[in-house]
């Protein structure tokens, strides 16, 4: 016998939102997707999401709303997933507690260390952390395409590390969409993801290459090496046990101190990237759009962090930097942009 039918709502239907909540909606759950483009959900109303991708061809039917109806909402929703971008998380957090029900809870589903600020709005008592290891991308309304290979995780952490029924009832439930579990190491599993995302979403977003091309390109795949042993060197020092990234035990990017180091470190990023689905990174994908980017949220958030424990973060630094030359929306994804970063190795 599954899980009971879970009311949940799922403000910002991105690619990931759409993703999981498609695939919760066919599971059974009375999902509604809230988010800002209307042409994506008139489009889900009229036809249906498109799923497709790792996670199979589907065409499922949502409920989609535009933010502004959600005040139309009457009944409230068991869990709330936040899945917009960290810039948004305050007032996307507030609009989760509207219409959450009293024993419900709001899941920090993002990109970034944002637990924080979601539990400032919502309460500890009413939040979830979930650590996404799934990938997926949007090009077009409606259409959501799984990019990871259909075995990653999510990784559901109350902040305290307690191994809550909560915790494990919200990984029962997502595992209709990956393989889910409860972790007692939260911040340590936010560290990972966060490096991960600053090794390869920036270098994406500049260049043009997809997450396969980042990890096995010689010069992306070194300078990756060097932002995640920055992040893992300040993630240490504010006392987190960051936890292995891509398989790889992060004591060997904190020790990374030498160029052999690095190459190595470069050569294990790259293993059997080439055989994995590959996919655009979400920096990448906002590039392309003209949108903000998080990368004031990731790299600016490790250099901000960094300063804070007296540890340098020369190559975030320099990623932020390259960033912050170009107006919003007018940056042209380009492997030239990698010039100034290529000479810093």
């Amino acid at each position: 016998m599954g899980i009971e039918k879970t009311r949940i709502g799922i403000i910002g239907a991105g690619a990931i939102g759409c993703v999981v909540g498609g695939l919760l909606a066919k599971a059974g759950h009375d999902v509604v997707l809230a988010d800002p483009w209307p042409e994506h959900v008139n489009l889900m109303r009229s036809s249906g999401l498109r799923l497709s991708g790792s996670c199979g061809e589907h065409l499922v039917p949502v409920t989609a709303l535009h933010l502004g109806e959600l005040t139309q909402v009457r009944e409230p929703f068991q869990a709330v997933f936040v899945a917009v971008k960290s810039y948004d998380t305050e007032w996307a957090t507030q609009l989760a507690l509207d219409h959450l029900e009293r024993d419900g809870v709001v899941v920090d589903f993002q990109n970034g260390i944002n637990d924080h600020r979601v539990a400032a709005v919502a309460g500890r008592d009413r939040t979830l952390g979930c650590v996404i290891l799934i990938s997926a991308g949007m090009y077009e309304p409606a259409h959501a395409i799984r990019t990871d290979r259909g075995s990653s995780a999510f990784k559901i952490g109350e902040h305290d590390g307690s191994d809550s029924p909560r915790a494990r009832r919200m990984a029962e439930l997502l595992s209709a969409v990956a393989p889910a579990s409860v972790t007692t190491n939260l911040w340590g599993e936010r560290w990972s993801k966060l490096a991960l995302n600053c090794m390869l979403n920036p270098l994406a977003g500049l260049s043009g290459l997809g997450t396969a091309e980042v990890r096995t390109e010689p010069v992306t795949r070194r300078l990756a090496a060097h932002l995640g042993r920055e992040v893992v060197r300040v993630g240490g020092a504010l006392g987190h046990r960051v936890e292995p990234i891509l398989g790889i035990d992060t004591k060997r990017f904190a020790d990374a101190d030498d160029a052999a180091a690095i190459d190595a470190l470069g050569r294990d990023i790259a293993a059997d990237a080439g055989s994995r689905r590959g996919g655009r990174p979400s920096m990448l994908q906002d590039v392309m759009k003209g949108r903000r980017t998080e990368i004031d949220y990731l790299n600016g958030f490790v250099a901000t962090e960094g300063r804070k424990a007296r540890v340098p973060t020369p190559f975030n630094d320099a990623v932020v930097a390259a960033f912050h030359a170009r107006p919003v929306g007018t940056l042209t994804a380009d492997p030239r942009n990698l010039e100034p970063l290529a000479r810093l190795l």
